[in-house]
């Protein structure tokens, strides 16, 4: 997907997860070790969401394209951003996917995976 797909996979994650109740922290936090697009909290946890974009022809799955490599550039980097921003809460990772038709942004799903990964 492109830069504007993903800038609208982002801002509809963001969305949703203000309408379930979550705080926006900070959207696409950088480190020397990559990005983390969305940063919510909520009363327990301290949420670092990955957004995936794709369209229903694409051969895997939102979800699928988080890798390990990927997963551990979100643990450094949200390692990075605990160090400078202490809190008590919860450190979680989500993942959020976006499906949305060939032709076009239409939406076709959005899942929430909670505690997309287990281990570190």
């Amino acid at each position: 997907m492109d830069n504007a797909s993903g800038k609208f996979g982002e801002d509809l994650a963001a969305k949703h997860l203000s309408e379930k109740g979550y705080e926006i922290v900070e959207r696409n936090y950088h480190s020397r070790y990559g990005e983390i697009d969305i940063i919510a909290r909520d009363k327990n946890y301290l949420v670092f969401v990955e957004v995936k974009t794709r369209r229903e022809d694409f051969v895997v799955s939102p979800l699928e394209s988080v890798t390990v490599g990927k997963q551990k550039k979100l643990y450094k980097t949200a390692l990075l951003y605990l160090q400078s921003h202490p809190t008590p809460l919860q450190p979680r990772f989500d993942v959020i996917g976006i499906l949305v038709k060939k032709d076009s942004l239409t939406v076709k799903a959005v899942e929430h995976i909670e505690n997309a990964f287990s281990g570190g």
